[in-house]
């Protein structure tokens, strides 16, 4: 296994992803520090998967910082929609849309679609050690559901008051380890882990 990480700045402004993210990675790193603590500006997403942007967010943030850097990106593939919003879930309502507008833009473009609305939540994570790493670490997690009818839950953020599990619940009714344990975001780290394991 690598050496462990003294510092590891995360690429994110969101902080639902963040608390996830930091609750998750502490075996990458004895300190995790959000990006926004120094001052470094999120990157604009110019690539057309979660792949590419995930590692432009951590080359950016490793570049800013000179410290390591971890990047996450994903979003909502829904079928009947050919994948939408996918890499633009959360802008789907427009630049500066929060997370009920992107719901009620989704509701609205799956009006008259009949049940299973079958959808996945698909993460990539990004690490980096330098800016110009050339070997980067990517790993991608994928949580399968459904959209649900109307939002339910009071938990999570973005699309998790429509993603509807198997057993009913949507993202938003769970408890917060257990979605730490089942989501795509856990599945991605968990893939980064082994692969962080398995090096040199």
């Amino acid at each position: 296994m690598a050496a462990p990480l003294p510092r590891l700045v995360v690429a994110t402004a969101n902080a639902g992803k963040l608390a996830e993210l930091r609750a998750l990675a502490r075996e990458l790193a004895a300190t995790i520090v959000p990006q926004v603590e120094l001052g470094v500006v999120t990157a604009e997403e110019t690539e057309d998967s979660f792949a590419g942007n995930a590692l432009l967010k951590a080359r950016h943030a490793a570049r800013a910082t000179g410290l390591p850097a971890l990047a996450d990106d994903s979003g909502l593939e829904v079928e009947a929609l050919h994948g939408a919003p996918g890499v633009y879930s959360a802008r789907y309502a427009g630049a500066g849309a929060d997370d009920r507008a992107n719901n009620d833009k989704l509701l609205a473009a799956l009006a008259g679609v009949a049940p299973p609305r079958r959808a996945r939540y698909r993460a990539v994570l990004a690490l980096v050690r330098a800016a110009d790493d050339p070997r980067p670490l990517l790993a991608e997690g994928v949580w399968e559901g459904r959209i649900a009818a109307v939002p339910r839950g009071a938990g999570g953020f973005g699309y998790d008051p429509l993603f509807e599990l198997e057993d009913g619940r949507t993202a938003a009714e769970l408890p917060a380890a257990e979605k730490n344990r089942r989501s795509h975001r856990a599945q991605a780290l968990a893939a980064l882990l082994a692969a962080w394991r398995a090096l040199p």
